[in-house]
């Protein structure tokens, strides 16, 4: 097994566990957060990966997102990766939205982010195979999720890989990233100047390059401070409608950028994931 159990504690009947491995991908250990309900012996499970936001690691939804029951009710195992490579040798940066913390589930290839940030090789391939390979999952059964930043990625990931992932859902996601301050910032510094390489790390530029997914679910607070600057939902609106992309967007009154928000609606996306999985 090529993982290394750090903890394991039992919850609504599964296993919350997490776990580290070296990554190929990144030249770093890796560590990533599962949970596996009860379930038969035998059984494999469907599977939706929680894509974490800037700052974020592994725990931020594994202390905060209030996921466990709605995953043990609907037998889902829940999957929650760190947001990029770390250690003493990872290039960083002093600021928040860029380097450790903030991979923006891209493979860079700008000096000296390309040695280590490749979190969409990690991402797409590297833990899935993985995961496949030492966790009851069923890998025809995925579903893929996330927020903010971690919104963008499942989002562009999702329209990347349409036979692979059944369901698309966000909360508060970077939907065009080629257009807001956090995406010049990050798309920039680790692929470099030529914007169209950008493009496939864009939903709404995927879209208008014709990515296709059945359907997808975003929430939205509306009192989100990051709402005009950096997420402006209304972009991936515009795109889904004129691409016939049938798109849930769910202004919620009140709600901001914060684990609260996650959390409150967090039930809703797996029993959405739920039903398309099934």
């Amino acid at each position: 097994m090529p993982f290394e159990t750090l903890s394991e504690v039992r919850a609504h009947g599964g296993i919350q566990g997490v776990y580290r491995h070296d990554s190929t991908a990144t030249g770093t250990p890796m560590t990533v957060a599962v949970f596996v309900p009860q379930h038969e012996p035998g059984t494999r499970l469907p599977v939706l990966w929680y894509l974490s936001g800037l700052t974020c690691t592994h725990a931020n939804v594994m202390d905060k997102g209030e996921y466990r029951a709605a995953c043990a009710e609907h037998g889902i195992i829940l999957i929650a990766p760190d947001t990029s490579p770390r250690g003493e040798a990872v290039p960083d940066d002093a600021a928040y939205d860029f380097g450790q913390g903030a991979g923006f589930y891209v493979d860079a290839t700008e000096a000296p982010w390309a040695a280590n940030f490749r979190m969409r090789t990690y991402i797409e391939d590297e833990l899935p195979a993985l995961i496949a390979a030492d966790f009851p999952v069923d890998i025809d059964r995925q579903g893929i999720t996330g927020h903010s930043m971690g919104g963008h990625g499942a989002l562009t990931i999702g329209l990347r890989n349409p036979d692979r992932f059944r369901s698309v859902s966000a909360f508060a996601p970077i939907v065009a990233p080629m257009q807001v301050p956090w995406g010049e910032k990050a798309l920039g510094g680790y692929l470099g100047p030529d914007r169209a390489a950008w493009r496939e790390y864009d939903a709404c530029a995927l879209i208008a390059d014709g990515a296709r997914v059945a359907e997808m679910l975003v929430d939205q607070g509306d009192a989100d401070n990051f709402l005009t600057g950096q997420l402006r939902p209304e972009l991936l609106a515009e795109a889904c409608s004129a691409a016939g992309i049938d798109l849930t967007l769910r202004m919620q009154p009140g709600y901001d950028h914060s684990y609260g928000f996650i959390s409150t609606f967090m039930a809703d996306h797996i029993a959405w994931h739920a039903a398309r999985l099934g």
